[in-house]
């Protein structure tokens, strides 16, 4: 205690003046402390101990107070909030948004100007929850009005806006109260912050939205289209953040389908401003901005990633990510580069996603991004950093590779890469699982050489837990790569799959709601029975099962898809030797595979057909019996009528 009261002791006078009768001392006494907090942590924490914060709202909130105090009061409030983030958290306990939004309604200019400073301080705080700015419905129309007044209202609103646009919810009350028509003539304002708050504010309207997107396009300000401001505020001779917030308005409003990807305005100025900010001489910061945001451009479009790959050595630009973490004309002093190495992984993250971008689609570029040095060295190093966003993003990167079939056999192998990767999926959040386990998808298809070290690390182990995730992208790709493991299998891996997954899962699985799970999970069951003592082996041991699920789904309602997969399974136990014997006996499934031969869809029709043929080789021990069996139940007849059939395939079948 007694520490405490001899470092506020020397505060306690500023705080009591507030106190004073006499309302020309109140005045003096918050002018004398606005100058004392001033860059002032421990005064600023010291005065919110004492009690500063409740007065100073009460003498702002006072009809009877000057507006030179009221105003005064908002500027210390403001001060405070720009200490630390325990200073915001103690301001919102005391109320202080409501407080501010009902000062908004006086007359007053000054007055209302500082308490959007205020405000704009308050809101772009971590601690602040956004939601906040919207609870009373009539805040957003008063601000619209607001944005008029003065060029320091619309600097702190569309800063406020900005920062408090979380989502497509936000974006649909900003839009809907006129933010596009209300914001867009301040992008020729004479003022370079409002100029800049402006656009921060299209960005984060059109961010993953076609409504707002496609509304920007048709904008017109002093009779030039909105894009056409965005492509002049690109220049080499603006300042690095215009050019990179109109990058980034060009991008979402192209991603979100307003401007075609072979714009000009994106291959021309969009993408090679973008390519620009990866430099070296770049800032951290805006490398970062520059990489992401180029990934985020052309993630999706194949011309843009061949594009973006031969312009100005971008994939060897990006190696410099994992090495300077800033220029050296950029340090000019110390706290810079303490900055730049703790923030040095957030570079590696922005390199990770933009080559995953990058090597989405085409081969040759994918074959560049791993002959660049010690790539495969540093995304193995990725996947095991401690940062969240790097892992993730590391992963990404692999996933993206992995799609390369002669990278699979090279690469891959050579750098135990399903080692680090088999330990991301150990514990890792779902997003990380669902990108790592698309990956060991790849690294489990039968061509790779990884196959054989990741069965014995455990791995069906694993699969078989993601096939009971509630996260459906984790079921799917938990089932998808035990099929790829299953395909070509030996029959211990066949065994050892069955074990893990239990009947009663690939039961859940064939039932699942989702059509892909249960495309993937048809997928395993036709893997598993391939080859004949295979064949024979499971349907000894779980015939009657994988009968009544296959009568299931030729029962249900589902797509042809699902229907075709599932004959086809039908015709490969039709192939084992004492496994016939189960659609032999099995009078309800004779008469499904004669209702399908009459199908009107031609590949269900094949694939029936293709399950007649596999029952009755006449070098097959028993076949007479079977073909006499067919010919009972009308097979024949329906052959006949199917040889005069107008489809070339049918006939010939």
């Amino acid at each position: 205690m007694s520490v405490l009261s001899e470092v506020t002791a020397s505060s306690r006078h500023y705080v009591d003046r507030l106190f004073d009768p006499d309302p020309q001392k109140v005045l003096q006494g918050v002018i004398e402390m606005k100058n004392a907090v001033i860059g002032n942590n421990k005064q600023k924490a010291n005065l919110i101990v004492l009690g500063a914060v409740p007065r100073l709202l009460y003498l702002l909130q006072q009809e009877t107070s000057s507006t030179e105090l009221r105003t005064e009061c908002a500027v210390v409030l403001g001060s405070l909030a720009m200490g630390t983030e325990n200073n915001v958290k103690s301001l919102l306990d005391c109320h202080i948004i409501p407080a501010l939004l009902q000062g908004l309604l006086s007359p007053e200019l000054k007055f209302i100007e500082a308490c959007l400073r205020c405000l704009r301080t308050i809101f772009t705080s971590p601690v602040t929850p956004e939601e906040l700015l919207y609870t009373d419905a009539t805040v957003i129309p008063h601000l619209m009005a607001l944005l008029s007044r003065s060029r320091y209202t619309q600097e702190y609103i569309c800063q406020i806006f900005s920062h408090c646009c979380k989502g497509p919810d936000h974006q649909t009350i900003l839009f809907n109260h006129g933010a596009v028509q209300n914001i867009a003539h301040l992008l020729t304002s004479t003022s370079y912050k409002v100029r800049m708050q402006a656009l921060k504010c299209f960005s984060v309207l059109a961010f993953e939205n076609p409504q707002v997107s496609m509304t920007l396009v048709n904008v017109l300000v002093d009779g030039e289209l909105l894009p056409q401001i965005f492509v002049k505020m690109l220049q080499r001779d603006k300042p690095i953040e215009m050019q990179l917030t109109s990058a980034k308005c060009l991008t979402y409003m192209c991603r979100a389908g307003a401007i075609r990807t072979d714009d000009n305005c994106i291959i021309l100025k969009t993408l090679p401003s973008l390519v620009r900010m990866c430099s070296k001489e770049r800032l951290l910061e805006e490398r970062v901005e520059g990489a992401e945001t180029l990934a985020y451009l052309i993630e999706t479009d194949v011309e843009l990633q061949r594009i973006a790959s031969i312009t100005d050595h971008l994939i060897a630009m990006l190696a410099d990510y994992f090495k300077y973490p800033s220029s050296v004309s950029a340090i000019t002093d110390i706290k810079r580069l303490d900055h730049d190495l703790k923030h040095a992984h957030e570079l590696r993250q922005a390199a990770f996603k933009l080559y995953a971008s990058l090597g989405a689609n085409d081969e040759d570029i994918r074959k560049k991004i791993i002959e660049t040095e010690n790539m495969m060295d540093r995304i193995v190093n990725g996947l095991s950093e401690s940062s969240i966003k790097v892992r993730l993003s590391a992963v990404r990167c692999l996933h993206s590779l992995s799609r390369s079939v002669q990278q699979l056999r090279t690469s891959f192998q050579d750098h135990a890469v399903w080692k680090p990767l088999m330990k991301v999926l150990q514990n890792a959040p779902d997003e990380v699982l669902v990108v790592a386990s698309s990956t060991l998808c790849n690294l489990l298809l039968e061509f790779s050489p990884s196959k054989e070290p990741i069965l014995e690390s455990g791995a069906i182990e694993l699969l078989c837990s993601l096939t009971q995730s509630e996260n459906l992208a984790l079921r799917v790709n938990g089932i998808w790569a035990l099929m790829n493991m299953a395909f070509q299998a030996e029959q211990k891996i066949k065994a050892d799959i069955l074990r893990g997954l239990s009947t009663e899962q690939l039961f859940q699985l064939l039932s699942d709601s989702d059509v892909n799970v249960l495309m993937k999970t048809l997928g395993l069951l036709r893997n598993l029975l391939s080859t004949r003592p295979h064949i024979d082996q499971i349907m000894s041991t779980h015939g009657k099962q994988i009968m009544q699920a296959v009568t299931l789904i030729l029962e249900g309602e589902h797509n042809i898809e699902v229907k075709e997969q599932t004959l086809c399974i039908l015709a490969n136990i039709a192939d084992g030797t004492t496994a016939k014997e189960l659609i032999m006996t099995n009078d309800d499934i004779l008469q499904k595979i004669k209702y399908y031969m009459s199908h009107s869809n031609a590949k269900l029709q094949l694939a029936a057909m293709f399950c007649i043929s596999n029952l009755i080789w006449n070098e097959e021990e028993g076949s007479q019996e079977r073909q006499d069996k067919l010919r009972d139940i009308g097979i024949v007849d329906i052959l006949h009528k199917l040889s005069q059939s107008s489809d070339p395939n049918i006939c010939d079948k």
